[in-house]
């Protein structure tokens, strides 16, 4: 009986961590729809997505590997990192930023659509080594 109920509290225990890590690492296309609008590319590299932002709307939980972030618009969004307190940002139409990986949601808290165009960056895959394309030692 005890090994039964240690099993189901195994059981349990994963199930709810795995919906924890779902919860935190949503392709922020699937995860906010109503803010990541369309991937403009994407490719073994990158990952280029046009953003809006309408006043009040909200971007849930989602990740990002390093990314960068140019602004089309001008606006005010409050950013809220996993295991942080939320923080304010102006955004200035024309400016760049470039932000390590992360797992956030943001809000417009501004008056104006922001609009934006993020680009992932695509971790490296290591390249499987071809034997007969390997550089020869010089003797």
């Amino acid at each position: 009986m005890k090994t039964i109920k240690m099993i189901s509290v195994i059981l349990l225990y994963g199930l709810f961590l795995l919906q924890g890590a779902s919860l935190y690492a949503q392709n922020p296309m699937k995860a906010s729809p109503n803010v990541y609008k369309k991937i403009l590319l994407e490719n073994d590299k990158v990952r280029v997505m046009e953003v809006e932002f309408k006043p009040g709307a909200v971007a849930a939980w989602h990740s990002h590997p390093n990314h960068t972030i140019y602004a089309l618009t001008s606006g005010k969004i409050e950013i809220t990192e996993k295991g942080k307190t939320a923080t304010t940002m102006e955004i200035n139409a024309g400016s760049a930023t470039y932000m390590p990986a992360v797992t956030h949601m943001g809000k417009n808290v501004g008056t104006t659509t922001i609009k934006l165009i993020v680009t992932e960056i695509k971790p490296m895959m290591q390249k499987k080594t071809n034997p007969m394309m390997a550089p020869t030692k010089k003797k």
